[in-house]
């Protein structure tokens, strides 16, 4: 296998902190995203940067690529494929580097080079978890409980609680997986763990709901400012904002807010659906207010039914 140099992809010296790799991969995943990119060959540069970005980002996998870089030799052919120990997921896709460092390591040190027997690798087991739209929308590092299988006793399968930091990454949707390497069932013959996967769902939200990276809100305006037109307020994951509604709008009508919904390249967008709501009569003066635009609008709104 040809061998790679990641901190080339990304266009940083081997020194690089991890605040520069950061500014390089997003840079670069910006010009190179398949979505925006008019590059040539963006789909494969994406690709590659983030596979660097995988190693790099991470202080035990770049460890692990650093010591394996430095012990490549003239005439060998080797590049580690994406892969890795922590919980990490990217565009629906997780990586393990456990395994390949584990094979890379093996395969050092023994001096016949021939490969090492391994025992079966212990069964992979998917659970699902509810986190929060702002855990999606910020990233975040929470502490979850789930029940894992763990074994049959008496032809019954037997569950047990387990804790852990799980990291989820900004822009996450309902559904997406994360893996967590060696986290699940354990081998029966001395091999590797098998994987734990993390099926995410959403807690409900009391303002807005749900389409991939977008999120819909339900306005409220008031008769004269959807006839008037107005500028409201309007919260999104990010901090209120301000909309202008304009003149003679109607209920269903739509206001999209670019940019403003789960982080992504690129990124979704709010949408509020407009709902006109009609203040109550509560005394006579406002029973007069409205007999007053009965008697001078002259409005029919049914009139589209032909009543």
């Amino acid at each position: 296998m040809q061998y790679k140099d990641y901190y080339k992809t990304l266009g940083v010296a081997r020194t690089a902190t991890a605040d520069e790799i950061k500014r390089a991969y997003r840079r670069l995943a910006r010009k190179f995203h398949p979505d925006v990119s008019k590059e040539p060959d963006a789909e494969n540069r994406f690709k590659e940067i983030n596979e660097a970005n995988e190693v790099l980002h991470d202080p035990k996998k770049r460890a692990a690529y650093d010591a394996l870089g430095s012990n490549w030799r003239a005439g060998q052919e080797f590049r580690p494929p994406p892969a890795g120990a922590g919980a990490h997921a990217n565009g629906g896709e997780t990586t393990d580097f456990a395994d390949l460092f584990a094979n890379i390591f093996d395969r050092a040190f023994r001096s016949d080079g021939r490969e090492p027997r391994r025992g079966r690798r212990g069964d992979d087991h998917t659970v699902k978890t509810t986190i929060t739209l702002e855990d999606a929308y910020h990233g975040a590092t929470r502490q979850i409980t789930v029940e894992v299988p763990d074994g049959v006793v008496n032809g019954q399968q037997r569950f047990r609680s387990r804790t852990l930091n799980v990291r989820i990454p900004e822009g996450v949707t309902p559904g997406r997986q994360i893996r967590l390497a060696g986290q699940g069932g354990a081998s029966a013959n001395g091999g590797a763990a098998g994987d734990l996967f993390l099926e995410l769902d959403f807690a409900p939200h009391p303002h807005f709901t749900l389409d991939g990276k977008d999120l819909k809100l339900r306005l409220p305006v008031a008769p004269w400012e959807a006839a008037l037109g107005a500028t409201v307020t309007v919260p999104t994951p990010g901090g209120v904002v301000s909309v202008k509604i304009p003149p003679s709008s109607q209920s269903g009508q739509k206001l999209r807010l670019k940019g403003r919904g789960l982080p992504g390249l690129p990124p979704g967008d709010v949408i509020a659906l407009l709902e006109i709501v009609n203040p109550p009569v509560i005394n006579d003066a406002a029973r007069e207010l409205y007999r007053l635009m009965a008697e001078r609008l002259a409005f029919n709104p049914r009139l589209e039914l032909g009543m």
